[in-house]
């Protein structure tokens, strides 16, 4: 470095350990002297936000989705890298320095873990946003088109950009009526790096299957710094990351993804139903027929309470063709709902990306590419998948609970088509074929001071429905995080991989293990750690650092 440079730096240095508090201050020092070695002043100083900085405040209110946790302790440090290679600095200071990470891509993460701690004792943490970090580069001209996404990318942004390289590509002739997409999630502000990693459904998840299902290589930057690819990283590892929650295992940098074909032209409609217009028998009948229906359909359920104070519910549909042959299946497979032509509307699948996302009143495609701001709700979700069905008189049941909490809905999403065709151990998402859907149970409110009461609704009709979903275990969807399932607490005399299997299998099941021991060999020192992080697991008497680890 040169001389000029070092002093510059000292001067920077000697101003953010001025305006942290003296006990942060006293914990940052060496990390970010760390820093300044790998990395240049320059990007030091961008990259770098303290808490009494404009910026640091506006990153992080941005990345909080969920009011609940607005006032949770905050970063020591919020670090906005630019370039992957500014992470491996990142984590080897933080590791060698024992400053935990947080890493966050879109702060989406129901529970906030990817920007709050909960860890009894308040250890300070910094936070690793990967925002900036969502460069997008598509090859169409390959047998199989596809896409490297960085993590921070939002999945308004991958749409977008997939949805401009198909207008601009000219397919062979035997392929003239396609476009391409990307069978992932709904809500546009989602970001990839969580949404891949716990798996990510979508409307095209009965044509193509999850998110993560369609990833082909990713690159991961590990505990000792090292950037990997599929091909060093290894199976094992690449097994994990693609819906075992990557942030247990280092840090997701980017996906390579295959790009899937859509029509050019897609039907969807949303029918409502009240409960004086058969909605409760309809969703019986629903339960039964969405998992069995032509893989090219997907028909999703929402109960909610409408603007006149109904519980309805809303048949939301998309259709991998045109409007006729939507009607000939509809009339065949589902008649009890009533589908008219009227109720059709074709457009791109761009298209229906923005009518799913709730833009139906003409607003642009560029919408898809703003990231949600501020937020301005509080909001408690979790979620169940079901098996058989579900008794009509416990929709009924339900029917009440909506009518009782007018903020409560309940997003019911079918699976079967290609999710029956993937093994459960394929990929740490276990939840494949003998699941007819999952449910999300949702509230949200706006006013400070309701929690409790809205909170409890959701652990109320989550117990009610307890007799009538998965069981052993009752299994739920880690993109619907749920601290209320366990959390990885340390009590003496029980190893954290045993507290972690309390929620652990809920989410992945039998194969909840294999990633243990994935994270036992490749983390060892649990350094990325969260109260839901996979906890290590060890073969009796591996060693680790030079000590002798045994599993129990």
């Amino acid at each position: 470095m040169k001389p000029n440079s070092a002093r510059i730096l000292l001067h920077f240095l000697t101003f953010i350990f001025i305006t942290l508090s003296h006990s942060t201050a006293t914990q940052l020092p060496s990390f970010i002297h760390c820093l300044s070695t790998a990395l240049p002043f320059s990007t030091l100083s961008h990259l770098l936000h303290t808490p009494n900085t404009s910026s640091y405040s506006s990153i992080l209110n941005s990345s909080i989705k969920n009011l609940l946790f607005s006032t949770s302790p905050k970063p020591l440090l919020i670090l906005t890298p630019s370039l992957p290679s500014h992470l491996q600095p990142i984590i080897i200071c933080s590791k060698s320095h024992n400053t935990p990470l947080r890493f966050l891509s879109g702060g989406h993460d129901y529970e906030g873990l990817s920007y709050r701690s909960l860890n009894s004792h308040h250890q300070p943490f910094i936070l690793l946003s990967l925002s900036n970090l969502h460069n997008i580069t598509i090859d169409v001209n390959a047998k199989q088109a596809t896409a490297w996404v960085q993590s921070g990318t939002i999945l308004g942004e991958l749409y977008y950009k997939i949805a401009k390289v198909s207008s601009n590509f000219n397919f062979n002739s035997n392929n003239l009526n396609l476009s391409y997409g990307f069978p992932a999630g709904i809500c546009p502000t989602v970001a990839v790096g969580g949404h891949f990693s716990g798996g990510g459904f979508g409307t095209l998840l009965r044509k193509y299957g999850l998110a993560v299902d369609n990833v082909v290589d990713a690159q991961i930057v590990d505990v000792n710094g090292e950037m990997m690819d599929r091909e060093s990283m290894g199976e094992d590892l690449f097994w994990a990351i693609r819906g075992g929650g990557g942030a247990s295992f280092g840090v997701v940098v980017s996906w390579k993804v295959k790009l899937v074909h859509v029509p050019h032209l897609v039907t969807v409609f949303t029918i409502h139903k009240t409960f004086d217009q058969g909605a409760v028998e309809l969703v019986y009948l629903w339960q039964d027929i969405a998992s069995r229906l032509h893989e090219d359909l997907f028909i999703r359920v929402i109960i909610q309470r409408n603007e006149f104070g109904q519980v309805e519910a809303l048949f939301n549909s998309l259709f991998l063709g045109n409007c006729e042959q939507l009607l000939l299946i509809m009339n065949e497979s589902f008649p009890n709902l009533g589908i008219k032509p009227s109720d059709c509307k074709q457009m791109s699948w761009i298209e229906s990306v923005m009518y799913f996302a709730g833009y139906t009143n003409g607003e642009p495609l560029e919408t898809l590419l703003v990231r949600q701001s501020q937020p301005e709700r509080y909001f408690k979700a979790t979620s169940d998948f079901v098996t058989r069905p579900v008794p009509k008189s416990v929709w009924t049941w339900i029917w009440d609970r909506v009518k009782d909490e007018g903020a409560g809905v309940l997003i019911l999403d079918p699976f079967g088509g290609k999710m029956n065709q993937i093994e459960g151990s394929e990929i740490p998402f276990p939840h494949r074929e003998g699941n007819l859907y999952n449910i999300q149970y949702f509230v949200e409110w706006r006013k400070i001071g309701e929690a409790e009461k809205h909170v409890n609704w959701v652990k109320g009709v989550f117990e009610g429905m307890g007799p009538y979903v998965s069981k052993d275990p009752r299994a739920g969807y880690i993109n619907y995080r749920d601290l209320d399932l366990g959390v990885n607490e340390e009590e003496e005399g029980i190893s954290s991989y045993f507290k972690g299997r309390v929620w652990g299998v809920k989410y992945f099941k039998g194969n909840f293990e294999r990633l243990a021991r994935v994270k036992g060999r490749v983390d060892p020192s649990d350094f990325f750690r969260s109260e839901q992080s996979i906890p290590p697991l060890f073969l009796e008497s591996e060693e680790v650092d030079g000590d002798v680890i045994n599993s129990f």
